[in-house]
């Protein structure tokens, strides 16, 4: 996957843009696995991965190799291969006199 592509979740509405990743990341929402194109019936999100997600933010992992920017708020959280993605905190303003 590259900087630009738009996932969808299988198991809720988030929808999310790549913004860094690496070539084999492979992005989950609810438990289960993010889709470029979301069809047939919804499964059911894993209450691990029940969260949410909120729409303008941006999702990263702990190392910051990846990051995501999501688009559609859902009721599921995003997740890199089983493990939880956390919000990235905004840089703050440099003081001014």
């Amino acid at each position: 996957m590259k900087a630009g592509t738009k996932l969808k979740s299988a198991v809720c509405d988030t929808e999310v843009m790549i913004i860094k990743t690496g070539p084999d990341s492979v992005f989950a929402c609810g438990g289960a696995s993010m889709v470029a194109d979301r069809s047939g019936d919804p499964g059911t999100i894993d209450p691990a991965f029940s969260e949410g997600t909120k729409m303008g933010k941006r999702y990263t992992d702990a190392a910051g190799s990846v990051e995501l920017l999501c688009i559609k708020p859902g009721a599921g959280s995003l997740s890199l291969d089983g493990v939880a993605l956390q919000l990235k905190d905004a840089k703050p303003l440099p003081a001014s006199d």
